[in-house]
């Protein structure tokens, strides 16, 4: 039973044998570097980067739940770009 799970997970359109993986693990990379600037003061926070991070979690989520098959893992990363964008923004303003 196990192993027809983890052969359907390697076999999956969106799986670790595809771009569809990879690419999103590299985007949590970049969301958690927007968390690890929590600690900046927020002078030093650029206005330009925080908007095109809020823009691109936001234009990802609503794609990510349109494309067949749906990718989850696409919908989860860009909502939490989005949403450190967001507070980012918040903290500047």
């Amino acid at each position: 039973m196990a192993t027809s799970k983890l052969q359907a997970l390697w076999n999956h359109p969106a799986g670790p044998k595809t771009i569809h993986l990879w690419a999103l693990t590299f985007k949590w990379e970049i969301t958690l570097a927007n968390v690890a600037d929590f600690s900046k003061p927020p002078e030093k926070l650029s206005y330009p980067h925080q908007i095109v991070m809020t823009c691109i979690g936001l234009i990802w989520s609503r794609y990510s739940l349109v494309i067949k098959p749906k990718n989850w893992n696409l919908f989860t990363v860009n909502v939490a770009m989005a949403g450190t964008g967001l507070y980012q923004l918040s903290r500047k303003i």
